[in-house]
């Protein structure tokens, strides 16, 4: 059990280190590419901080660990409006503008709700081409969207703070796509490794894969969200932080679904009804104490925090 834990830790450990260095290393080849910022900052670091969610629950899917593949996406998508969306609200108020939640919020919030709803019936590739369709829908108007001025200036931000990290030996640009393709080989090895491991640790303490993966599983592939929305909120980006959590949650949600759905060799039968609807209350609540006034208090990061507590012992009980 001891050499489980310990495997499954550094799995948790080179998730991390390289889902960071895929974010950089896409983003910088991306800039090399004239690609502009907003589509860097919307699609590659979007998705990118996503990544460990995503080729997590691929690996388990196809494992046959529907639990663990299921736990985790949900897992994360509640984790990133309570506990982490708490902590940057303890941090400092945040505050944002108007066209985030009259646009991207409610975006996120319906892809959510479109997740839930076919993952209650069972993802096989019909649910899979479905959310595929919508995450190509979703990323479309995104990349629209971000055409706008100040959502243009947000993503270029969101670029800034990813190049501010270290560059390749030597500085040279040219170590760049190596960075990235090292970094997705690292996440892939990390997502191997945590799924093997938290499977057996399940296994061996009696507890089904469903807890270890909305738990220890979701929490590791939620760092790099954590980390980002840290750094942002320390730099006074309320927006971003807004904009990274809800953002992760669409692409969870659409993109996620679409890698459990097609790796699953037979499907995954219907997702536990409790944990989808606490899926769905949770972004709708987080919603609710954004739109109310525009900002998100101390008080109110605190309530948040409260409310993660609370989901796991509901979970016992699932």
């Amino acid at each position: 059990m001891l050499i489980q834990l310990l495997l499954a830790a550094a799995g948790l450990v080179l998730l991390t280190v390289a889902a960071d260095h895929l974010v950089v290393g896409s983003s910088r080849l991306a800039a090399r590419m004239r690609i502009r910022p907003v589509v860097v900052g919307v699609v590659v670091i979007g998705i990118g901080t996503s990544m460990p969610e995503f080729l997590v629950s691929g690996v388990a899917a196809a494992r046959g660990e529907a639990g663990i593949a299921l736990g985790n996406l949900i897992g994360s998508n509640i984790l990133n409006l309570t506990l982490i969306l708490g902590i940057a609200g303890l941090i400092a108020r945040i505050g944002f503008a108007s066209t985030v939640i009259r646009r991207e919020v409610p975006l996120a919030v319906a892809g959510t709700v479109l997740f839930a709803a076919l993952a209650w019936t069972g993802l096989t590739v019909v649910t899979g081409v479905v959310l595929a369709v919508a995450g190509g829908a979703a990323l479309w108007l995104l990349v629209r969207w971000a055409g706008d001025s100040r959502n243009g200036e947000l993503a270029e931000e969101a670029v800034e703070c990813v190049a501010e990290a270290p560059a390749g030996p030597g500085g040279s640009a040219r170590f760049e796509p190596l960075r990235a393709v090292l970094g997705l080989a690292g996440v892939l090895v990390g997502a191997q490794l945590l799924v093997v491991n938290a499977s057996a640790i399940a296994a061996g303490l009696g507890v089904s894969p469903l807890v270890i993966g909305f738990t220890l599983v979701a929490l590791g592939t939620s760092l790099p969200e954590l980390v980002t929305t840290v750094q942002a909120q320390r730099r006074g980006e309320s927006e971003l932080v807004i904009g990274n959590l809800f953002g992760s949650n669409l692409f969870n949600s659409l993109i996620g679904g679409t890698v459990v759905s097609l790796a699953a060799p037979a499907g995954i039968g219907a997702a536990n009804g409790l944990l989808l609807l606490l899926m769905v209350l949770t972004s709708l609540a987080a919603w609710g104490l954004l739109v109310r006034g525009m900002v998100l208090t101390r008080a109110e990061g605190a309530l948040l925090l409260a409310a993660y507590l609370a989901t796991v012992p509901l979970l016992l009980t699932a």
